[in-house]
């Protein structure tokens, strides 16, 4: 599993100008089975992925292909980790 953590390095303005895309890219990747939550940071200064049932190559992959990435509008760092317990409910996120 990962975590993705989204810098922004633009204003919000080219951000929200870019996010109908970075939806679309994201839709797909939810679609493939890829993600499986993201959303924005607190304060607006990026966002956080979770993916899984990738390996590190092909999510790196996948984030060459987000718009905010390829429009310089962002970075992002690649934690990986291996879930060792749960909360009841999310027992499925488990290796």
């Amino acid at each position: 599993m990962f975590v993705v953590t989204l810098t922004y390095l633009a204003d919000l303005a080219q951000i929200d100008d870019a996010l109908e895309d970075h939806v679309a890219w994201l839709d797909q990747q939810y679609a493939d089975g890829a993600f499986i939550a993201s959303g924005r940071r607190v304060p607006r200064v990026g966002g956080v992925i979770l993916a899984r049932n990738l390996a590190r190559e092909e999510l790196e992959r996948r984030l060459a292909s987000d718009p905010f990435r390829q429009r310089g509008l962002a970075e992002y760092a690649v934690t990986e980790f291996v879930p060792s317990r749960t909360a009841k409910g999310f027992e499925h996120l488990l290796p």
